[in-house]
Protein backbone atom coordinates (compact mmCIF):
# COMPACT_ATOMS: atom_id res chain seq x y z
CA UNK A 1 0.00 0.00 0.00
CA UNK A 2 2.65 2.44 0.74
CA UNK A 3 4.40 1.92 -2.61
CA UNK A 4 1.17 2.93 -4.17
CA UNK A 5 1.19 6.15 -1.89
CA UNK A 6 4.10 6.75 -3.06
CA UNK A 7 3.95 6.45 -6.92
CA UNK A 8 0.87 8.49 -6.85
CA UNK A 9 -1.58 5.62 -7.69
CA UNK A 10 -4.09 5.09 -5.40
CA UNK A 11 -5.04 1.52 -3.04
CA UNK A 12 -8.36 -0.52 -4.06
CA UNK A 13 -9.47 0.61 -0.88
CA UNK A 14 -9.79 4.38 -1.48
CA UNK A 15 -11.83 6.33 -3.52
CA UNK A 16 -10.73 7.99 -6.87
CA UNK A 17 -9.83 11.58 -6.95
CA UNK A 18 -13.08 13.56 -8.44
CA UNK A 19 -12.58 15.34 -11.46
CA UNK A 20 -11.19 19.01 -11.64
CA UNK A 21 -12.00 21.99 -13.66
CA UNK A 22 -9.12 20.99 -16.19
CA UNK A 23 -10.77 17.54 -16.61
CA UNK A 24 -14.00 19.59 -18.74
CA UNK A 25 -15.22 17.90 -21.95
CA UNK A 26 -14.44 20.18 -24.61
CA UNK A 27 -17.08 21.81 -26.64
CA UNK A 28 -16.59 22.21 -30.22
CA UNK A 29 -15.91 25.67 -31.69
CA UNK A 30 -18.37 27.19 -34.23
CA UNK A 31 -17.56 26.35 -37.57
CA UNK A 32 -16.41 29.74 -39.65
CA UNK A 33 -18.08 30.81 -43.03
CA UNK A 34 -15.59 30.62 -45.54
CA UNK A 35 -16.44 32.87 -48.74
CA UNK A 36 -13.67 31.80 -50.85
CA UNK A 37 -15.05 28.44 -52.54
CA UNK A 38 -17.59 30.72 -53.61
CA UNK A 39 -15.70 33.14 -54.70
CA UNK A 40 -13.68 30.60 -56.81
CA UNK A 41 -17.17 29.17 -58.27
CA UNK A 42 -18.52 32.87 -59.64
CA UNK A 43 -16.70 32.47 -63.03
CA UNK A 44 -17.55 29.13 -63.87
CA UNK A 45 -21.09 29.66 -63.07
CA UNK A 46 -21.42 33.20 -65.16
CA UNK A 47 -20.02 30.80 -67.95
CA UNK A 48 -22.78 28.49 -67.64
CA UNK A 49 -25.16 30.98 -67.52
CA UNK A 50 -24.06 33.06 -70.46
CA UNK A 51 -23.64 29.66 -72.37
CA UNK A 52 -26.67 27.64 -71.15
CA UNK A 53 -28.97 30.41 -69.36
CA UNK A 54 -29.23 32.72 -72.75
CA UNK A 55 -29.62 30.69 -75.03
CA UNK A 56 -32.60 28.69 -73.19
CA UNK A 57 -34.03 32.32 -72.77
CA UNK A 58 -34.30 33.45 -76.13
CA UNK A 59 -35.63 30.25 -77.13
CA UNK A 60 -38.65 30.70 -74.56
CA UNK A 61 -39.05 34.43 -76.01
CA UNK A 62 -38.67 33.21 -80.03
CA UNK A 63 -41.81 30.26 -78.51
CA UNK A 64 -43.93 33.05 -77.83
CA UNK A 65 -42.97 34.67 -81.34
CA UNK A 66 -45.21 34.22 -84.68
CA UNK A 67 -42.46 34.32 -87.58
CA UNK A 68 -43.98 34.90 -91.26
CA UNK A 69 -42.93 36.52 -94.32
CA UNK A 70 -43.16 40.15 -92.68
CA UNK A 71 -40.17 38.99 -90.59
CA UNK A 72 -37.84 38.17 -93.29
CA UNK A 73 -38.06 41.92 -94.24
CA UNK A 74 -37.20 43.03 -91.04
CA UNK A 75 -40.26 43.55 -89.58
CA UNK A 76 -40.81 42.46 -85.72
CA UNK A 77 -42.40 39.17 -84.66
CA UNK A 78 -45.59 39.18 -83.30
CA UNK A 79 -46.04 38.49 -79.74
CA UNK A 80 -48.55 35.49 -79.54
CA UNK A 81 -48.57 34.25 -75.74
CA UNK A 82 -48.62 30.27 -75.44
CA UNK A 83 -50.58 29.69 -79.34
CA UNK A 84 -47.83 28.82 -80.76
CA UNK A 85 -47.90 25.54 -77.98
CA UNK A 86 -51.33 25.24 -78.05
CA UNK A 87 -50.91 24.63 -81.88
CA UNK A 88 -47.88 22.26 -81.93
CA UNK A 89 -49.39 20.19 -79.10
CA UNK A 90 -52.35 19.61 -80.17
CA UNK A 91 -51.55 18.60 -83.82
CA UNK A 92 -51.27 14.56 -84.41
CA UNK A 93 -48.01 13.88 -85.78
CA UNK A 94 -46.13 15.63 -83.55
CA UNK A 95 -47.31 12.81 -80.81
CA UNK A 96 -46.40 10.14 -82.96
CA UNK A 97 -43.12 11.72 -83.38
CA UNK A 98 -42.83 11.93 -79.35
CA UNK A 99 -43.12 8.25 -79.19
CA UNK A 100 -41.21 7.16 -81.93
CA UNK A 101 -38.44 9.16 -80.52
CA UNK A 102 -38.86 7.87 -77.06
CA UNK A 103 -38.63 4.40 -78.03
CA UNK A 104 -35.92 4.53 -80.60
CA UNK A 105 -33.72 6.70 -77.87
CA UNK A 106 -34.45 3.53 -74.91
CA UNK A 107 -33.88 0.82 -77.35
CA UNK A 108 -30.32 2.55 -78.73
CA UNK A 109 -29.41 3.36 -74.80
CA UNK A 110 -29.61 -0.18 -73.11
CA UNK A 111 -28.39 -1.71 -76.30
CA UNK A 112 -25.51 0.59 -76.81
CA UNK A 113 -24.79 -0.28 -72.73
CA UNK A 114 -25.35 -3.98 -72.90
CA UNK A 115 -23.02 -4.25 -76.26
CA UNK A 116 -20.19 -2.05 -74.42
CA UNK A 117 -20.34 -4.06 -71.37
CA UNK A 118 -20.10 -7.35 -72.92
CA UNK A 119 -16.81 -5.78 -75.12
CA UNK A 120 -15.34 -4.31 -71.51
CA UNK A 121 -15.42 -7.58 -69.89
CA UNK A 122 -14.40 -9.10 -72.80
CA UNK A 123 -11.51 -6.47 -72.84
CA UNK A 124 -10.49 -7.53 -68.95
CA UNK A 125 -10.93 -11.41 -69.50
CA UNK A 126 -8.34 -11.81 -72.48
CA UNK A 127 -4.26 -11.38 -72.73
CA UNK A 128 -2.58 -7.94 -73.48
CA UNK A 129 -2.22 -8.40 -77.23
CA UNK A 130 -5.72 -9.35 -78.45
CA UNK A 131 -6.82 -6.48 -75.13
CA UNK A 132 -4.66 -4.22 -77.28
CA UNK A 133 -6.00 -5.17 -80.71
CA UNK A 134 -9.75 -4.32 -79.39
CA UNK A 135 -9.01 -1.20 -77.74
CA UNK A 136 -7.43 -0.33 -80.90
CA UNK A 137 -10.28 -1.14 -83.26
CA UNK A 138 -12.93 0.77 -80.71
CA UNK A 139 -10.98 4.14 -80.96
CA UNK A 140 -10.67 3.50 -84.63
CA UNK A 141 -14.61 3.44 -85.18
CA UNK A 142 -15.26 6.08 -82.35
CA UNK A 143 -13.04 7.99 -84.42
CA UNK A 144 -13.88 7.74 -87.65
CA UNK A 145 -16.28 10.78 -88.67
CA UNK A 146 -20.16 10.59 -88.80
CA UNK A 147 -20.47 11.54 -92.27
CA UNK A 148 -18.09 9.15 -93.75
CA UNK A 149 -19.72 6.20 -91.10
CA UNK A 150 -23.16 7.03 -92.77
CA UNK A 151 -21.90 6.78 -95.98
CA UNK A 152 -20.07 4.03 -95.72
CA UNK A 153 -23.20 2.27 -94.15
CA UNK A 154 -25.55 3.65 -97.03
CA UNK A 155 -22.80 1.91 -99.09
CA UNK A 156 -22.92 -1.42 -97.40
CA UNK A 157 -27.18 -1.25 -97.39
CA UNK A 158 -27.79 -0.15 -100.92
CA UNK A 159 -30.95 -1.92 -102.84
CA UNK A 160 -28.20 -2.35 -105.86
CA UNK A 161 -24.82 -3.08 -105.26
CA UNK A 162 -24.87 -3.11 -100.99
CA UNK A 163 -22.94 -6.35 -99.56
CA UNK A 164 -25.67 -6.69 -96.83
CA UNK A 165 -28.49 -7.85 -99.62
CA UNK A 166 -25.38 -9.88 -101.30
CA UNK A 167 -24.21 -12.02 -98.54
CA UNK A 168 -28.22 -12.31 -97.43
CA UNK A 169 -29.10 -13.38 -100.50
CA UNK A 170 -26.16 -16.17 -101.07
CA UNK A 171 -27.19 -18.12 -97.94
CA UNK A 172 -30.22 -18.49 -99.66
CA UNK A 173 -32.52 -15.23 -98.30
CA UNK A 174 -33.68 -14.48 -101.80
CA UNK A 175 -36.23 -12.06 -100.32
CA UNK A 176 -33.81 -9.24 -99.84
CA UNK A 177 -32.79 -9.21 -103.37
CA UNK A 178 -33.09 -6.00 -104.77
CA UNK A 179 -34.29 -4.67 -101.03
CA UNK A 180 -34.33 -1.07 -100.36
CA UNK A 181 -33.47 -0.84 -96.89
CA UNK A 182 -34.09 3.10 -95.87
CA UNK A 183 -37.37 2.92 -97.48
CA UNK A 184 -39.49 1.02 -95.29
CA UNK A 185 -39.77 2.55 -91.69
CA UNK A 186 -38.93 -0.45 -89.61
CA UNK A 187 -35.76 -1.90 -92.03
CA UNK A 188 -34.74 2.21 -92.04
CA UNK A 189 -34.78 2.59 -88.07
CA UNK A 190 -32.82 -0.94 -87.99
CA UNK A 191 -29.69 0.64 -90.35
CA UNK A 192 -30.00 3.81 -88.03
CA UNK A 193 -29.56 2.07 -85.10
CA UNK A 194 -26.50 -0.14 -86.19
CA UNK A 195 -24.98 3.21 -87.15
CA UNK A 196 -25.48 4.67 -84.18
CA UNK A 197 -24.81 2.06 -81.78
CA UNK A 198 -21.63 1.18 -83.77
CA UNK A 199 -20.30 4.84 -83.13
CA UNK A 200 -21.66 4.90 -79.68
CA UNK A 201 -20.08 1.11 -78.22
CA UNK A 202 -16.68 2.45 -78.18
CA UNK A 203 -17.25 5.32 -75.61
CA UNK A 204 -19.48 2.79 -73.83
CA UNK A 205 -16.91 0.02 -73.57
CA UNK A 206 -13.89 2.32 -72.55
CA UNK A 207 -16.01 3.67 -69.89
CA UNK A 208 -16.64 0.64 -68.47
CA UNK A 209 -13.26 -1.20 -68.68
CA UNK A 210 -11.74 1.99 -66.59
CA UNK A 211 -14.12 1.28 -64.42
CA UNK A 212 -13.35 -2.60 -63.97
CA UNK A 213 -9.70 -1.96 -64.19
CA UNK A 214 -10.73 -0.04 -60.47
CA UNK A 215 -12.22 -2.93 -58.82
CA UNK A 216 -9.04 -4.69 -56.23
CA UNK A 217 -7.75 -7.75 -56.96
CA UNK A 218 -7.77 -8.86 -53.27
CA UNK A 219 -11.52 -8.66 -53.24
CA UNK A 220 -11.62 -10.98 -56.35
CA UNK A 221 -9.10 -13.13 -54.82
CA UNK A 222 -11.14 -13.27 -51.87
CA UNK A 223 -14.36 -14.62 -53.97
CA UNK A 224 -12.03 -16.92 -55.70
CA UNK A 225 -10.68 -18.65 -52.31
CA UNK A 226 -14.27 -18.74 -50.78
CA UNK A 227 -15.31 -20.68 -54.18
CA UNK A 228 -16.97 -18.10 -56.51
CA UNK A 229 -16.63 -19.02 -60.03
CA UNK A 230 -16.83 -16.25 -62.75
CA UNK A 231 -20.32 -15.64 -63.27
CA UNK A 232 -20.64 -15.09 -59.42
CA UNK A 233 -17.97 -12.76 -59.48
CA UNK A 234 -18.91 -11.06 -62.63
CA UNK A 235 -23.00 -10.94 -61.59
CA UNK A 236 -22.22 -10.31 -57.33
CA UNK A 237 -18.90 -8.60 -57.65
CA UNK A 238 -17.56 -6.39 -60.60
CA UNK A 239 -21.26 -5.53 -61.76
CA UNK A 240 -22.41 -3.90 -58.17
CA UNK A 241 -18.87 -1.93 -58.09
CA UNK A 242 -18.94 -0.42 -60.91
CA UNK A 243 -22.66 0.29 -61.13
CA UNK A 244 -22.48 4.01 -61.22
CA UNK A 245 -20.12 4.20 -64.13
CA UNK A 246 -22.94 1.90 -65.79
CA UNK A 247 -25.35 4.55 -64.53
CA UNK A 248 -23.66 7.53 -65.90
CA UNK A 249 -23.22 6.19 -69.17
CA UNK A 250 -26.55 4.90 -69.52
CA UNK A 251 -27.95 8.31 -68.40
CA UNK A 252 -25.62 9.89 -70.78
CA UNK A 253 -26.70 7.74 -73.85
CA UNK A 254 -30.25 8.35 -73.22
CA UNK A 255 -29.46 12.27 -73.23
CA UNK A 256 -27.33 11.84 -76.97
CA UNK A 257 -29.76 9.48 -78.37
CA UNK A 258 -32.89 11.42 -77.68
CA UNK A 259 -31.56 14.35 -79.47
CA UNK A 260 -30.31 12.38 -82.65
CA UNK A 261 -30.14 14.18 -85.96
CA UNK A 262 -27.85 14.11 -88.28
CA UNK A 263 -27.59 10.58 -89.01
CA UNK A 264 -31.48 10.46 -89.63
CA UNK A 265 -31.14 13.40 -91.48
CA UNK A 266 -28.43 11.73 -94.18
CA UNK A 267 -30.74 8.57 -94.10
CA UNK A 268 -33.19 9.88 -95.35
CA UNK A 269 -31.55 12.04 -98.22
CA UNK A 270 -31.28 8.42 -99.68
CA UNK A 271 -35.32 8.47 -100.60
CA UNK A 272 -36.62 7.17 -97.38
CA UNK A 273 -40.12 8.08 -96.35
CA UNK A 274 -39.61 11.42 -94.24
CA UNK A 275 -42.44 11.56 -92.29
CA UNK A 276 -42.42 8.08 -91.17
CA UNK A 277 -39.19 8.44 -90.13
CA UNK A 278 -38.80 11.63 -88.50
CA UNK A 279 -37.44 12.33 -84.95
CA UNK A 280 -38.07 15.18 -82.65
CA UNK A 281 -34.57 16.49 -84.05
CA UNK A 282 -35.46 16.21 -87.72
CA UNK A 283 -39.22 17.32 -86.70
CA UNK A 284 -37.48 20.76 -85.19
CA UNK A 285 -35.64 21.51 -88.38
CA UNK A 286 -37.94 20.82 -90.92
CA UNK A 287 -40.90 23.18 -88.82
CA UNK A 288 -37.94 25.76 -88.28
CA UNK A 289 -35.56 25.65 -91.14
CA UNK A 290 -38.13 24.00 -93.98
CA UNK A 291 -41.42 25.85 -93.14
CA UNK A 292 -40.32 28.91 -91.35
CA UNK A 293 -42.00 28.19 -88.58
CA UNK A 294 -39.62 29.43 -86.31
CA UNK A 295 -42.09 29.85 -82.82
CA UNK A 296 -43.34 26.38 -83.07
CA UNK A 297 -40.08 24.85 -83.19
CA UNK A 298 -38.56 26.70 -80.35
CA UNK A 299 -42.01 25.26 -78.60
CA UNK A 300 -40.74 21.89 -79.57
CA UNK A 301 -37.29 22.75 -78.94
CA UNK A 302 -38.06 23.43 -75.26
CA UNK A 303 -40.23 20.41 -74.61
CA UNK A 304 -37.35 18.13 -75.85
CA UNK A 305 -34.97 19.67 -72.85
CA UNK A 306 -37.96 19.08 -71.07
CA UNK A 307 -38.71 15.66 -71.79
CA UNK A 308 -34.64 14.97 -71.49
CA UNK A 309 -34.72 16.45 -67.63
CA UNK A 310 -38.05 13.77 -67.34
CA UNK A 311 -35.90 10.48 -68.95
CA UNK A 312 -32.68 11.55 -66.96
CA UNK A 313 -34.18 12.59 -64.09
CA UNK A 314 -34.68 8.72 -62.08
CA UNK A 315 -30.69 8.33 -62.96
CA UNK A 316 -29.73 11.33 -61.79
CA UNK A 317 -31.84 11.07 -58.48
CA UNK A 318 -29.85 7.33 -58.15
CA UNK A 319 -26.35 8.61 -58.31
CA UNK A 320 -27.63 11.57 -56.08
CA UNK A 321 -28.88 9.00 -53.43
CA UNK A 322 -24.85 6.86 -53.99
CA UNK A 323 -23.25 10.02 -53.65
CA UNK A 324 -25.15 10.60 -50.22
CA UNK A 325 -24.03 7.17 -49.04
Amino acid sequence: MSQNVALGVPSSGSPAPAAGPAAQVPVPSRRTFKASPYLLLIPAVVILLLGLGYPIYWQILNSMRQYGLEQQFGQPAVFVGLDNFVRVFTAPDLWAVVVRSIAFCLVNAFLTVALGLGFALLMRAVNKVVRIILQVSLLLAWAMPMVAAVTVFKWLFDFRTGVVNWFLTSIGLDFFQGFSWLAKPWSFFFVATVIIVWMSVPFVALSIYAGLTSVPDEVLEAARIDGAGPWNITMRILLPMIRPVISIVLLLQIIWDLRVFAQINLLQQSGAPVSETNLLGNFIYQMGIGKGDFGGAAAVALFVLALTVVLSWPYVRSLMKEDAL
